[in-house]
């Protein structure tokens, strides 16, 4: 049996995955530990946690990094060099780390692994790393690969196919001609975070019109039939700058970035809806390139453009394939675990067999709490909570207080690996409470108002509220819900919808499900199965006592936290927030009887983390 761990880190969502014999046992963010969101230092916790996962007298038999740092730096060095003298700033600023550390990343990552690991250090491609996070734990037997992301070393998109053990990536799209660098400048000059912010751009789009579409693919670059396109670097400024637009950009779309945090304007949300129909195109595109290249019927993606679940609706609905799968940690976090079985698989040709619904275990690959750790904390921090021995009587106190419109801090089993909750941390609520979503958004999270929250749903009634025709067990797509529970909207309501007002518009009741259904009649799905554990059973408790087979779900944190990952952290976050109800395992405890904390305490808590 070999034992591989994988490592990513550096950049961004640094992580550590282990696989032994080829089964994914462990994996996790740094971020987790630190509570520093997205945080790129050495994965030394998640390393511990990993390792703590061994199997019994094991040891680490090869330890292997996710990309190849001297490929990076020449990129970086040549990308430099082309744009000088106006790259000076940023080169000063890169440099240092590069010549103090990054140049010699075998020694600095052999010194962070001791007393673990002590053998040679093993590098792949960033985008085989994506590629084989993709395609490895699939169900498929073989399938066409597509990864897409900002940037790896050079390559920025890749195309190529998986048989059994092996992947072959056969064509790629070099920096800067970049699909996720071309959706982070949007995110950007519509002023929220590189890197972290782009999901809120997905969810704005809705409210806008794509009326800068033909601009976009006229101007900003030119695209081919086969989904490969040239950006027209005069209007970035992402490869010799420290932003991401120019100033042309700024004039071609009538003013400068938006101020984080300012008031959202119809300008923004039209760029939104611009850029995401823009980038649905472009996927198309490449996808049916893909899919007349390789004539094969399964589609594996991953690369954190694959986390955009509106143009992976899509891409499904298109039916240019017969199933696909993504990874559900797509991003840089997930390159860790496809570092690892890139190893197992590809370098050491172990076979593989593929297993019929995924080998992700439902992407529970991090801590788990026992019923005896979680009780000792609660006992010291001098918590008042019922303890129930009996699931079933667990579940019907849950689901009372969900059907009174209360919001329950869920917390159970072993933590998600990826950036979803997907019902081991997650914050839950009643989908059928109108007033449900601005509830959790103004209250709980402390987030934007216009973002649409998610549902799970029984796999077996997905169909009945969704035009969807696949499990969706990660949130990975967007379907529509079905024209038979959308509401007809009365004139005031319709009035609502033409608003400028976001917070107006969001707040009308759209469907039977309205605190999931976002502007568009569209919801983020999850669809539950026997992978997912007590929310499973919790769905099941809910719709026998309500006919409903869907929660609300998000991720149990405040905007700019991590998801939580230790009773501890739940318990605090529940305390700072205006949740209800927490579930600890099998420990409930209800806001009302808790010791009280103070504004300053509460304040406190919430400033720790910075807005994403």
């Amino acid at each position: 049996m070999a034992n591989i761990l994988g490592l990513s880190c550096y950049y961004h969502d640094s992580a550590a995955a282990l696989v032994s014999d080829g089964r994914v046992v462990a994996a996790a963010q740094e971020e987790r530990f630190t509570r520093k969101k997205h945080d790129s230092s050495f994965p030394s916790h998640a390393v511990e946690y990993c390792i703590s996962e061994l199997p019994a007298n094991s040891t680490i038999d090869h330890v292997i990094f996710y990309e190849k740092p001297l490929l990076k730096f020449d990129r970086l060095l040549e990308t430099y060099l082309a744009f000088a003298p106006a790259g000076l700033k940023s080169f000063m600023n890169a440099m240092p780390s590069w010549f103090g550390d990054k140049l010699r990343l075998p020694k600095l990552l052999a010194n962070e692994l001791q007393p673990h690991y002590d053998g040679p250090i093993l590098f792949t491609r960033h985008h085989e790393s994506h590629a084989a996070s993709a395609f490895f734990p699939s169900p498929f037997e073989e399938a066409a690969i597509l990864t897409m992301d900002g940037v790896g070393e050079w390559d920025c998109t890749t195309l190529g196919s998986g048989y059994g053990n092996q992947i072959r990536l056969e064509h790629s799209q070099l920096f800067p001609h970049s699909l996720g660098l071309l959706y982070s400048a949007f995110t950007y000059f519509c002023g929220f975070k590189v890197n972290s912010g782009e999901y809120k751009l997905m969810g704005l789009a809705p409210y806008g019109s794509p009326i800068h579409k033909d601009t976009i693919l006229k101007e900003l670059l030119d695209l081919h039939e086969d989904g490969s396109f040239r950006l027209n670097l005069d209007y970035f400024n992402f490869c010799q700058g420290l932003t991401m637009t120019s100033d042309s950009f700024n004039q071609l779309f009538g003013g400068r970035p938006r101020a984080s945090e300012s008031r959202l304007e119809a300008s923004h949300t039209d760029l939104a809806s611009s850029i995401q129909a823009a980038t649905e195109e472009i996927i198309l595109k490449t996808a049916t390139h893909l899919r007349e290249e390789t004539n094969l019927d399964q589609l594996c993606m991953a690369g954190g453009v694959a986390l955009n679940c509106v143009a992976n609706g899509k891409l499904a609905r298109s039916r240019l394939f017969k199933d696909i799968w993504i990874q559900p940690a797509s991003g840089d976090a997930g390159g860790a675990l496809g570092a690892a079985l890139y190893a197992h698989y590809q370098l050491l040709e172990n076979n593989r067999n593929p297993e019929k619904l995924d080998s992700m275990r439902g992407s529970f690959l991090g801590p788990s709490y026992s019923s005896e750790e979680i009780g000792a904390f609660l006992k010291t921090s001098e918590a008042i909570y019922e303890y129930f021995e009996d699931e079933e009587r667990l579940l019907a106190a849950t689901v009372l207080a969900i059907e009174v419109g209360q919001v329950v801090g869920w917390f159970q089993g072993r933590m998600e690996f990826g950036p979803r909750a997907l019902g081991s941390r997650s914050i839950l609520g009643d989908p059928r409470n109108p007033k449900m979503q601005a509830k959790m958004n103004l209250s709980i999270k402390y987030r934007e108002s216009f973002r649409p929250f998610a549902p799970v749903i029984l796999a077996e009634h997905a169909s009945e509220y969704f035009e969807i025709e696949s499990p969706s067990p990660y949130m990975l797509f967007v379907s529509n819900l079905k024209e038979s529970k959308l509401r007809k909207l009365q004139p005031e309501e319709i009035e609502c919808q033409r608003s400028q007002d976001l917070i107006k518009r969001v707040n009308v009741p759209r469907s039977e499900l309205p605190a999931i259904t976002h502007v568009d009649m569209s919801a983020r799905i999850q669809t539950v199965d026997n992978r997912h554990g007590r929310i499973l059973h919790l769905l099941r408790a809910f719709k026998a006592k309500t006919g409903c087979p869907a929660l609300v779900n998000t991720s149990f944190n405040v905007r700019g936290e991590p998801i939580v990952n230790s009773p501890e952290e739940a318990y605090n976050c529940f305390l700072a927030t205006e949740m209800d109800i927490l579930v600890l395992g099998n420990h409930i405890l209800y806001k009302e009887t808790q010791p009280s904390i103070s504004h300053e305490k509460k304040n406190t808590y919430l400033n720790r983390f910075k807005l994403d």
